[in-house]
């Protein structure tokens, strides 16, 4: 198998999903290129078996049999369902992120990638995470369409403006691993590369807990200078702000009140009753969706008042108010959310 891997020049394996798409895609490879030998070898023995001796020689004319095109047509189908039905299982299994997983804001923007994690600290071109757990990636772009490649961890999605994409992995091996944008962008596309570094988990535990101390001091330095705004900052509390600081609460509450809007505590992860009938999980998708597509989903009960912010909100700012959102879980902590500096996303 490490033979045909180098024959194929396929990179190295450092995720869950790397063996699953290269079984698949040798299995795939193995059969057609067998396949085509044997029906190249048929043709140059049929060239020999029936060439032309004579000028009179007449072609021969053979009608084949209903057990010989029922096996030429069910032969191939055979195959093609089982490649659907791996690759259907194998894509079921990208697609469905582990409920503990971690998860990481990315933004795509000419041409660096930033990742923000949901309390900090945030980083450009470089993703930390920790190996041997599940990572969940929320993705959105600034500006243009991106796409999200790491070949060593096999996974490549699109990364869109004004909503999210989804994509996961777990990381197998410590080592550091290039990604790359795998969709034309614009004039410095080639070099919009970053690199994700895979840590032992204590490693990355600790390298936590330094960025975290940085942070502290970040805010130390921002309350002593407004003008310092740190990159490290709570994506809560950075929430916490745009939701006053843009005109949310005018129609929404964080106390569970009915008001023009449906109420944000306890609105993430419940299942959402719409004007037509239809309930949807309320997500990461759902959630900046209603903010850049409000009359989309109308919430039974509600009117269709909302202003869009497309073009008023970016990635980041929409991602801080979505983790703000999803920590109003409990009436406890709306007590707590006014508490402590707040600081805009870096941008």
């Amino acid at each position: 198998m490490e033979l045909i891997r180098n024959i194929l020049f396929l990179p190295e394996q450092a995720s869950t999903f790397a063996a699953r798409v290269d079984d698949l895609h040798i299995f795939v490879v193995s059969v057609t290129m067998i396949m085509s030998l044997g029906i190249g070898l048929t043709a140059l023995f049929f060239f020999q078996k029936f060439r032309r001796t004579a000028d009179n020689l007449e072609t021969r004319y053979y009608v084949p049999s209903t057990q010989t095109e029922f096996l030429f047509v069910s032969l191939p189908l055979v195959f093609f369902l089982l490649w659907f039905a791996l690759g259907y299982r194998d894509f079921m299994f990208t697609r469905t992120p582990p409920k503990d997983a971690m998860n990481v804001y990315v933004m795509g923007k000419q041409w660096m990638w930033k990742f923000s994690y949901p309390e900090g600290p945030n980083g450009t071109n470089v993703l930390h995470v920790p190996a041997n757990r599940p990572v969940r990636l929320l993705m959105t772009s600034r500006d243009v369409i991106h796409s999200f490649y790491v070949p060593a961890f096999r996974i490549k999605q699109d990364v869109l403006p004004s909503r999210y994409t989804e994509l996961w992995f777990e990381a197998t091996k410590p080592g550091t691993y290039p990604v790359y944008c795998t969709e034309y962008c614009g004039l410095s596309h080639s070099t919009m590369v970053a690199e994700v570094v895979v840590l032992a988990e204590e490693e990355f535990e600790a390298w936590v807990k330094e960025q975290r101390r940085g942070d502290k001091q970040n805010r130390q330095d921002a309350l002593a200078d407004s003008s310092l705004v740190p990159e490290t900052a709570n994506m809560v509390l950075q929430g916490q702000r745009l939701v006053g600081q843009v005109g949310c609460l005018k129609c929404h509450t964080v106390s569970g009140e009915p008001h023009i809007g449906p109420t944000f505590l306890g609105m993430y992860g419940r299942r959402q009753r719409l004007d037509d009938g239809r309930e949807l999980q309320v997500d990461e998708g759902y959630i900046t969706q209603s903010m850049m597509i409000p009359g989309l989903h109308i919430v039974d009960g509600y009117q269709n008042v909302m202003p869009t912010y497309q073009g008023k909100l970016h990635g980041a700012e929409s991602a801080a108010i979505v983790e703000y959102i999803k920590s109003l879980s409990t009436r406890d902590v709306v007590n707590t959310a006014s508490e402590g500096p707040v600081y805009e996303l870096a941008q």
